[in-house]
């Protein structure tokens, strides 16, 4: 199954369609004046897909769990045709069309099983998404842009440390189509960090600060930047923290910094590599918003 633990919970609404068509007026009078011999079909199909809705993961391997949080069958009937629309909405990590595909189709299964006794024609002849609403993914931002990465460690410097979370940074920019215009590693200093702030503002669109976002006495890159930065975007890092602290308890020591130089975005990030990587799935690709 495909991982889904590094991305963000987000609201998603959903509407799935299913069709179908019956052979004589007959079959559409008797579905609405209820003597269909299997009973009350619509609301009996109504309770077939919401129940369908909820337990896809259960008939679909590669469907993960979702808390459903709104859910409903509505019909639309004509002299030959019942069109069922399954329309559905929750906060979650998975992506919910499957689900309004299946409680459409299992909704349309109930209503063809319950006609078959009075109308030997009738056939399902639509199943299809109508729309799906991620109204906050900007996963599809696709404009190229400059970025530039400053890793802060003096054990980086020094040989004392190999350079895996600068690495991993990379590899994160340029999969969101970042065109890499540096990368400096550089000690922790006060004076240094300022000067590589203010020169690559001018030249970029992103600067990623990687190392001394933490609690100890060389832990500088937070004190740099603060000073220099326009206006501060509380709402970053905030994500950054919220999203580690239900993995590790210790991202509640992080002092991860988030502003604006200029139209550069200036992000501060841990400098450990599984830090720098959940700050990087925290925000991103969301964060392209602000590059626009």
């Amino acid at each position: 199954m495909e991982g889904i633990t590094s991305k963000s919970t987000r609201l998603q609404e959903v509407e799935a369609e299913a069709v179908l068509s019956v052979s004589k007026r007959n079959t559409v009078q008797a579905i609405l004046e209820k003597r269909v011999p299997k009973g009350d079909v619509l609301e009996m199909a109504r309770v077939a897909g919401l129940f369908a809705v909820k337990n896809t993961h259960l008939i679909l391997p590669h469907i993960y769990p979702s808390a459903i949080e709104f859910a409903a069958v509505d019909y639309q009937i004509t002299d030959f045709e019942i069109h069922i629309s399954i329309q559905i909405s929750s906060v979650g990590k998975s992506s919910l069309e499957v689900n309004a595909m299946h409680g459409a189709s299992i909704t349309a299964l109930t209503v063809y099983d319950m006609l078959k006794p009075i109308d030997k024609e009738v056939s399902i002849v639509r199943l299809a998404m109508v729309e799906k609403s991620d109204k906050y993914n900007h996963s599809k931002y696709s404009k190229r842009f400059d970025a530039a990465l400053v890793l802060c460690s003096n054990a980086v410097v020094k040989g004392i440390k190999s350079d895996t979370a600068g690495q991993a940074i990379l590899e994160k920019l340029k999969s969101l189509n970042a065109d890499i215009t540096s990368y400096n590693i550089i000690p922790d200093d006060l004076e240094l960090i300022r000067e590589h702030a203010k020169s690559l503002a001018k030249e970029n669109q992103l600067l990623v600060f990687s190392g001394g976002t933490g609690l100890s006495k060389t832990d500088l890159t937070t004190e740099a930047l603060l000073p220099i930065l326009d206006r501060r975007i509380p709402g970053i890092a905030e994500a950054m923290r919220s999203y580690g602290q239900v993995r590790t308890p210790y991202a509640m020591f992080s002092r991860s910094l988030a502003g604006m130089i200029g139209n550069c975005l200036v992000l501060a990030i841990p400098g450990s590599t599984r830090g720098a990587e959940e700050s990087m799935d925290a925000v991103f690709p969301d964060l392209l918003h602000a590059l626009k």
